[in-house]
């Protein structure tokens, strides 16, 4: 492994291996089939990087979206490395230039779509390259019980099997629990033993749930406000709000674009491109957009509505902070949310075990909503793992005074049993509040001993009875239509054994007040963006956050100190070394 220390060190730039990468590349580099489940930001793509400059053939890589590719090949660029994709835009005219390049040795890295795999007459092509690995980005895709499934991934290995150098496999995703990971591993051959599976935790990732707060957008307004110089994504369920959320915006001056597949082509491209090379400060957006996005100074990732499950609000979360520097994960949870999602599964074509799977999946994002143990705990949980609480998301810093809810509890768990576990939580709510609809008469819930026992709104109610879900005084039995049962904790309410606290909800407070960069980050920004707008890629490209906050701290004063930098290998000390370390001379000698 010292050639692949060496890579590291100085083609990209690193002193130390992320957890895992070094295990993926040695597994790859003993021609093994790997899996390998990393978080966003970990440092994936190294792990097919490194072998494809060792290997002495071809790497292809299987990457979902064409944005992703291009990205992915302007920054190889600015590292010195040749990569090549060849994609529906590829014109026909350019496919054998590039196949030739890589037979000759002048490419390394040739990114595919899974489609063009599945071609009979360009299988044929490949096998006249020696191809040593196939890398296989955003593996979950494989998978019928992943959240991105596209079956096009399904046939990736009939694609491997006919190649006649017989490369081996790496199959990479940041989003997989136990289940996922083991479809992926059926799909592809990979064994157990080769699974390399490292912390779900993303430590630079602060995470924060706001629940039912009535004014979303002036909470957006506010928050991108007090964070005017952060890139930021905020994410809504439908192209409608979509296009609310951001005329809003643009009505306060925020320099924000829509982005939704109600869109054309072109529309997306550009907001895109305007986003990637910050001339936009903010996109709005469903969750038709990301999985393509490698802009690596994203700080802030809002959810204005709810995700539908636990896998797609990490990834989508994962989209901030992907250069390791201090970034957020705002999730505004609103309950209406969960009866939509409900309702989009109860209508789907989708077989029943698939549509049971979804409903678990939406309890889970209702039990993190209402949780009141750490949000990072919560997910690295659901995902197979555990992790020492993070200590800065709402729930570890929450101070709030508890309030004692017992007597409501008591009076919650007992219209649960009247009611015989048979109802699921409208039921519950509206029975425990007296309601005098006509279902109540039907099922005879107003003759129940509890029946209208607690004096609250239904809506408070059904909040109520969520935290209970979520902390496991309750719980949920069921897929389609669940009914509502008491847990062994909860029947120790009931005997007196156990009393139930919980956080008062506040109204979200925030500051305008933002911490300002040094002066010397400022002039280093400027010079990268200056740099970038010459070369025509986006600014986070040329160099991270992360490495600017490194430099503007540590104030390299020649080119071996600058190149203990993280983030600074031999070929951007060619490029940029002397404008970066004249603008730290000039910053000392002010100094």
């Amino acid at each position: 492994m010292k050639q692949a220390q060496k890579i590291l060190r100085e083609t990209f730039g690193y002193q130390d291996f992320r957890p895992g990468q070094e295990k993926v590349i040695s597994l790859t580099l003993s021609h093994e089939n790997v899996l390998a489940v990393m978080p966003t930001g970990g440092g994936k793509s190294l792990c097919y990087q490194i072998p494809a400059l060792m290997n002495p053939g071809v790497t292809l890589v299987i990457s979902p979206l064409i944005s992703l590719m291009k990205d992915q090949i302007d920054s190889l660029r600015q590292n010195g490395i040749a990569g090549a994709a060849l994609n529906s835009t590829t014109p026909q005219e350019e496919v054998n230039p590039i196949l030739r390049q890589a037979y000759e040795g002048k490419i390394k890295l040739l990114y595919l779509t899974p489609e063009r795999l599945a071609m009979d007459y360009f299988r044929y092509q490949l096998n006249f390259l020696n191809i040593s690995l196939v890398a296989i980005d955003e593996a979950h895709c494989i998978s019928q019980w992943g959240h991105d499934f596209r079956p096009a991934y399904r046939q990736l290995l009939d694609g491997i099997k006919v190649l006649k150098s017989k490369p081996n496999i790496l199959a990479l995703t940041a989003t997989a629990t136990p289940a996922v990971q083991k479809d992926i591993a059926d799909q592809l051959n990979i064994p157990k033993k080769n699974f390399v599976i490292t912390s779900f935790a993303r430590p630079n990732l602060k995470f924060k749930v706001l629940n039912s707060i009535k004014n979303t957008n002036p909470y957006i307004l506010q928050y991108i406000k007090a964070h005017p110089t952060q890139a930021g994504i905020i994410y809504t369920n439908t192209r409608k709000k979509v296009e609310e959320i951001n005329d809003y915006l643009l009505r306060y001056g925020i320099k924000s674009g829509p982005y939704h597949a109600g869109m054309s082509n072109s529309q997306r491209e550009k907001i895109q491109d305007d986003f990637l090379f910050d001339r936009l400060q903010v996109i709005v957006a469903t969750n038709a957009f990301g999985m393509g996005i490698d802009k690596s100074n994203v700080r802030f990732v809002i959810h204005a509505n709810s995700a539908k499950n636990i896998e797609s609000y990490y990834q989508e979360a994962g989209r901030a902070g992907r250069d390791g520097d201090e970034c957020e994960a705002i999730l505004i949870f609103h309950p209406a949310d969960m009866r939509q999602y409900r309702w989009f599964i109860d209508e789907s074509d989708a077989d029943e075990t698939y549509r049971n799977l979804q409903y678990k999946k939406l309890q889970a994002i209702n039990d993190y909503a209402n949780t009141d143990q750490c949000l990072q705990q919560f997910i690295v949980r659901y995902f197979g793992q555990d992790c020492p609480a993070c200590g800065k998301c709402s729930n570890c810093l929450n101070e709030d005074e508890k309030e004692d809810i017992t007597s409501d509890v008591k009076k919650i768990i007992s219209i649960v049993y009247e009611l015989d576990g048979r109802f699921g939580k409208s039921v519950v709510a509206q029975a425990v509040s007296g309601s005098r609809n006509q279902r109540m008469q039907d099922i005879g819930a107003n003759e129940l001993d509890h029946f209208g026992s607690l004096k609250k709104s239904q809506k408070t109610i059904s909040s109520i009875i969520d935290y209970l879900l979520a902390t496991n005084f309750l719980e949920s039995v069921g897929d389609q239509y669940p009914v509502i049962h008491v847990t062994n904790r909860g029947w120790d309410v009931l005997d007196d054994k156990v009393k139930v606290f919980k956080k008062k909800i506040k109204k979200p407070h925030l500051t305008n007040k933002y911490v300002k960069n040094s002066d010397l980050f400022e002039q280093l920004r400027l010079k990268r963006l200056e740099l970038a707008n010459s070369q025509g890629v986006p600014a986070f490209m040329i160099l991270n956050d992360k490495t600017l906050r490194e430099i503007a701290s540590n104030k390299p004063k020649t080119k071996d100190e600058l190149l203990e930098i993280s983030g600074i290998g031999r070929e951007k000390m060619r490029r940029y070394g002397k404008y970066i370390l004249q603008i730290v001379a000039q910053n000392n000698s002010k100094n």
